[in-house]
């Protein structure tokens, strides 16, 4: 296809043409109804003009009679510019004026007629145009006076003219006009294209070009950058994904088979096949965990969860997974306390209250004390001890946090930390496979929130900051010191 072709196929170019149709028409509109405003008001003098002259020589005929008529149009017809005159008998035989000739039967009709004629000094052959009118006098006489319309003429044609210039010009600007605007609207759709095509080529970092106008095709191109950056994080999460997966699970699966066939080479016994069964069992939970922890992070980065959504209290979530974990944490020599308020917030439940979990799952395995630093009483010992879920809320967000004493993550690594398989170097000896936080940050990503990871003094603080629902009323904050002496109750019933 030519460059002009593609030139009059725009959308742009169709636009302007449409525009430059409707603006024609309006001209011409305009201008149409401005002629013939202009012939009537020429019409309507003429017409008074006529009027008045035939009520003067109706006047000089009653008092002066047929001489005086006579007289009275011979000094009218001679001045200059005069209007038209004549009067004929009753049998129609002219006696005075200035016409030599008129339409047939112009004279044997009163009133207002437009006719041809011809006046007796003209040298013209062609026929003029008046507008004349009849009148019957006494004794059956007629009398004719009219006025040429060669002015409302002259002033149609200029008119005409002038209409005929003005759509010329009109026609011609908008065609250069729209010509203008679809090229550079077709230059910037071109620049975009070819981007596109280097984008499906394979090179996801390429953008749209963004201009400095503002302009419509400036925020398309703005809100497509956004969903092409979204597109290549996703792409590029789905290549670490496919990397973690062949490198992580690739050492579990292999222990896997190395056990099974070991069994197999030198288990002779029951009880030999039935522990080797129990440590590939418990080896296949590892990795269904691990499946089902990339499965859940991956419906929750594509959206899917958003149509589980209700509004719930985010206190009665934090309540429920302290009751879960108190005995685990209790078996690790840790002590779980929960303060929460009242907060709604609109969500999934399942997935905030699994995020939630791993935040106190990763505490208890990661968040003990370090055994370089002692604490100086038995009350500090039993604080760095101590595992703090807290659910409340601050300004427009609903803050889910879990903070421990432990030795924390340094502030470089936080931002590595949430990647999918990431174990940092001083959690490596411990089980686990690096998909906690990682959930946590998709969980909270797909609510509009985020994951914070901050410094407790000493220890780690996990924050799910999810934005909370508007115009509500919220109680003030309680500290459920009842809850903790309900725990340390049962811990001691149970001891």
């Amino acid at each position: 296809m030519t460059a002009f072709g593609k030139l009059i196929r725009t959308t742009a170019f169709r636009l302007t043409l449409a525009y430059l149709f409707l603006f024609a028409l309006f001209a011409a509109s305009l201008l149409g109804y401005f002629a013939w405003n202009t012939r009537r008001l020429i019409t309507e003098q003429i017409t008074t003009t006529v009027n008045g002259e035939i009520a003067e020589i109706n006047n000089i005929y009653t008092r002066r009679g047929l001489r005086g008529l006579d007289s009275t149009i011979r000094n009218r017809s001679l001045r200059p510019g005069a209007n038209l005159y004549l009067v004929t008998t009753p049998t129609g035989t002219a006696l005075g004026g200035n016409v030599a000739s008129l339409a047939p039967g112009v004279m044997g009709s009163i009133g207002w007629s437009e006719t041809a004629y011809r006046r007796l000094d003209d040298q013209d052959t062609g026929d003029h145009r008046a507008l004349v009118y009849v009148t019957q006098l006494d004794n059956g006489f007629r009398l004719l006076v009219g006025r040429d319309l060669e002015e409302r003429r002259r002033l149609f044609g200029i008119v005409a003219h002038a209409a005929q210039w003005s759509l010329l010009v009109v026609i011609v600007l908008g065609l250069g006009g729209g010509i203008f605007v679809a090229r550079r609207v077709l230059r910037r759709i071109d620049a975009m294209t070819g981007t596109a095509q280097r984008i499906m080529a394979g090179d996801l970092s390429d953008r749209l070009p963004v201009g400095r106008s503002g302009d419509e095709l400036d925020r398309l191109a703005e809100n497509l950058n956004a969903m092409l950056e979204r597109i290549e994080a996703l792409m590029v999460g789905l290549k670490e994904v496919s990397d973690n997966i062949a490198h992580d699970l690739k050492t579990p699966l292999t222990r896997l088979r190395n056990r099974a066939e070991e069994a197999l080479a030198s288990s002779g016994s029951e009880a030999e096949y039935r522990a080797a069964l129990e440590r590939t069992i418990e080896e296949s939970d590892g990795l269904i965990r691990t499946f089902n922890a990339l499965l859940m992070i991956a419906r929750a980065e594509s959206g899917q969860a958003r149509g589980n959504m209700d509004d719930f209290d985010a206190a009665d979530v934090a309540n429920g997974i302290q009751e879960l974990y108190e005995p685990l944490a209790e078996d690790d020599g840790m002590t779980l306390r929960v303060k929460t308020a009242p907060v709604r917030l609109h969500g999934n439940r399942e997935l905030i209250g699994q995020a939630l979990a791993n935040l106190v799952e990763n505490a208890i395995k990661y968040g003990k004390p370090s055994p370089v630093v002692q604490p100086l009483d038995a009350a500090a010992a039993a604080r760095s001890r101590e595992i703090l879920i807290e659910a409340r809320r601050e300004g427009d967000s609903v803050l889910l946090s879990v903070s421990d004493h432990g030795p924390g993550i340094p502030e470089g690594d936080r931002r590595h930390a949430v990647e999918r398989f990431v174990r940092l170097e001083a959690s490596r000896t411990l089980p686990g496979s690096g998909l906690g936080l990682s959930l946590a940050s998709a969980v909270a990503t797909l609510h509009g929130g985020e994951l914070r990871l901050g410094d407790s003094h000493p220890g780690l603080v996990a924050t799910l900051a999810i934005p909370a629902l508007p115009d509500i009323a919220f109680s003030s904050e309680v500290d459920t010191g009842s809850r903790e002496e309900t725990s340390k109750q049962r811990a001691g019933a149970r001891a």
